[in-house]
């Protein structure tokens, strides 16, 4: 679970809207030197001009102006950023008017004259119960999700790409990870993010290969209610969700043209706008990308930008697949071994000889999620103590038979493991890609490629 740490002064926006200039003033200074950015507005037309244009995480409103009722511009900054806190403050505080206030969405009541002090703890009270909002909705998307797995390695491929983790983690450089499906190029984003400064705040994946065309862009920056069919009610995207902390962009390539634009504007300016509104957001995120694509490729062919390319591409990491890192799959197995008795209630203690041989001496063109589903079959089906040959045979997972070369290409081998599989569930798709530890759209990939029907 992420431990949340306490909202940075100097990433909150507080917008003062008051009539007072001397007021405005004292509020002005007192809160910069807290570290925190503030803008001022003379008026409520003004303060709602300045929302219109950007958001602001806590507002200081004066209950009595000549140009509109406190009141009022409350409901209508509700209307426009709900997610703001908004703090009234009044020289003609009563506890009609305090009730009314919190009733319309306000976060809090200060009656002038007020201290310094006061300004500055309520002002922090408001940042936190906005700090927590954004907490608790990450929190419940993060239940969601299966438990993420670790990174376990032995081999030398894989100790050069931690040693590259190590040195850039710390620092807020944007990487890109490549490699084929099935490599572990989330599991070493999230890696990059736990050993960095902002491991303490969210990391938020953004699924490039599942998510809907259309629904996309709202997805990234939000949308405010109204502002397309079905949007009957403003969303949060996901960059602002990830507020100082790390966005993961996985198979980024299949991001559309329209959406890279603006995805090279926001990775740019740190800057984002909600689909429907104009108001701009300010972000601090780190971004992180993967692709099991030649990126430099599609920028040929016309479907990936080239400027978003080079924005991305600041520090390179190419993950190795299972057939070139080998040595993992001893500890790997062992590893996925004990996960699954775990889950399953099962007790295998480990692998015959024969049977690690067999592992080793297979190719896995699903890496290591081939790898791991192949392991969860063979504890559900495997009665023990030890996985043997049979085990593997019986559980139907179709590996080279120990000791017997092979004159067939690495492709010819990986062809044939798709037919076979194609054929154990009667050409099924969903379950060999299942089977195989690969997702849908790589297996039409590789059907496509191989001329399999």
């Amino acid at each position: 679970m992420v431990i949340f740490s306490r909202m940075n002064d100097l990433s909150a926006n507080i917008l003062v809207i008051d009539d007072d200039k001397v007021m405005r003033d004292a509020c002005q200074q007192i809160l910069t030197r807290q570290g925190y950015r503030v803008e001022l507005a003379a008026s409520a037309r003004q303060g709602l001009a300045l929302l219109e244009k950007a958001s602001f995480d806590a507002i200081l409103l004066d209950l009595v102006m000549p140009d509109l009722d406190g009141l009022e511009t409350l409901k209508k900054i509700r209307a426009i950023d709900p997610e703001s806190e908004v703090i009234i403050i009044t020289g003609y505080g009563t506890i009609q008017s305090a009730v009314e206030s919190i009733k319309a969405g306000a976060f809090h009541f200060l009656s002038k004259p007020f201290t310094p002090d006061d300004l500055r703890h309520l002002v922090g009270r408001a940042l936190e119960k906005r700090r927590v909002n954004l907490e608790n909705l990450y929190l419940r998307q993060e239940l969601k999700k299966d438990e993420r797995s670790v990174l376990v390695y032995q081999s030398e491929p894989m100790e050069r790409i931690m040693e590259i983790v190590t040195r850039v983690a710390p620092t807020d450089s944007t990487v890109l990870i490549t490699g084929e499906s099935g490599t572990g190029k989330g599991l070493v984003a999230n890696k990059i993010h736990q050993l960095s400064q902002r491991s303490r705040r969210p990391f938020i994946t953004v699924d490039c290969g599942t998510l809907v065309e259309t629904l996309f862009e709202s997805e990234l920056f939000g949308h405010v209610k109204g502002s397309f069919t079905g949007a009957d009610a403003n969303k949060i995207g996901k960059f602002e969700l990830a507020q100082q902390g790390t966005l993961f962009f996985d198979e980024i390539s299949n991001i559309g043209l329209e959406v890279q634009a603006k995805l090279l504007r926001a990775v740019e300016e740190r800057k984002i706008s909600k689909v429907g509104s104009h108001r701009v957001i300010t972000v601090d995120v780190r971004i992180i990308a993967a692709t099991n694509k030649d990126l430099t490729k599609a920028i040929k062919d016309g479907s990936f930008r080239e400027d978003l390319f080079y924005r991305l591409n600041v520090v390179l990491i190419q993950m190795p697949p299972l057939r070139e890192r080998k040595g993992d799959i001893p500890m790997l197995a062992q590893h996925f071994l004990e996960k699954y008795n775990a889950r399953l209630r099962k007790n295998l203690k480990g692998f015959a000889p024969e049977a690690m041989e067999l592992l080793m001496r297979h190719d896995w063109p699903g890496n290591v999620r081939e790898l791991e589903n192949t392991m969860e079959r063979l504890v559900v089906l495997s009665s023990g103590p030890f996985l043997e040959p049979g085990d593997l045979a019986f559980a139907g997972t179709i590996l080279s038979p120990a000791g017997e070369a092979s004159s067939l290409s690495l492709k010819d081998l990986e062809r044939d493991h798709i037919i076979q599989t194609l054929q154990r569930f009667d050409g099924h798709k969903s379950e060999t890609a299942r089977a195989l530890g690969i997702d849908r759209k790589t297996l039409r990939e590789k059907l496509r490629r191989y001329n399999i029907e």
